[in-house]
């Protein structure tokens, strides 16, 4: 008896939690209202704690202005420009994901894990109906590369990973956008050599000659040159939310 008292009391929590998942997500795709993100910066290295201590609200704002920027294209109602607040910086890290081409059930288990540690290092009332993005920052390294980035639709939660660098600020945030647009039904649009996808990875897919283009596509990351070239945006007003894009966050 208390077996089946203990099943059906872990049976309701989890569809209470899925029910209010799927509630959070509706809510915040219906853009009626500002997005609300929140910015958890963490420092990887010395370099990035070095970083962290000059690091402003002010920093993020294209982010917002290309969002606003954007929905105004695709939205026939005006899109309220998000509101991006950063948070205080966080000691410990997230959870390292488990190496690509593990079963399914490893990637729940990170899922999990990850979704717990926000549970933990955020506030729980004040994190509903808000994106969380925890970015690490990590001293530039030549031929060094950064650890994968990624943002789960299912808790709306970011893990970025950055560098502590001023001149990589507005790079920086090309691949912050990306990762909050994950969070909100974004799916990547680029193939396995990293080049984006035509036509839905390409920023003006119509066009004739269709390359070389002269912007990027937020979810492909790069703008095609030729077949088989392309190049990374300097900032984002390089960058556009594509017609596919647009449909999977919902405008």
């Amino acid at each position: 008896m208390a077996r089946n008292l203990r099943i059906l009391t872990l049976l309701v929590l989890l569809m209470l939690v899925a029910g209010m998942t799927f509630l959070e997500r509706l809510w915040v795709r219906n853009w009626t209202r500002p997005l609300q993100v929140a910015v958890y910066p963490i420092a990887a290295d010395a370099a990035g704690r070095e970083y962290l201590a000059r690091l402003k609200a002010e920093d993020f704002q294209e982010i917002g202005d290309f969002l606003a920027r954007e929905g105004q294209r695709w939205r026939r109602k005006p899109t309220p420009a998000p509101q991006i607040v950063v948070q205080p910086a966080l000691g410990a890290p997230p959870p390292v994901p488990a190496p690509q081409g593990r079963s399914g059930l490893a990637a729940v288990r990170y899922s999990l894990g990850l979704r717990w540690y926000a549970f933990r290092n955020t506030g729980f009332w004040e994190s509903l109906g808000r994106v969380r993005l925890f970015v690490l920052y990590h001293a530039p390294r030549e031929g060094e590369a950064l650890p994968h980035s990624l943002g789960l639709e299912r808790g709306l939660i970011g893990v970025v990973h950055v560098y502590a660098s001023d001149a990589q600020r507005a790079q920086n945030n090309i691949v912050i956008a990306h990762e909050l647009l994950h969070t909100l039904g974004a799916r990547d649009k680029y193939d396995r050599d990293g080049q984006p996808v035509h036509p839905i990875g390409y920023a003006d897919f119509t066009a004739d000659p269709v390359l070389p283009q002269s912007q990027a596509e937020i979810m492909a990351g790069r703008i095609p040159l030729t077949p088989g070239s392309s190049r990374i945006p300097r900032d984002l007003d390089e960058v556009v939310v594509g017609y596919a894009t647009a449909a999977e966050i919902g405008w």
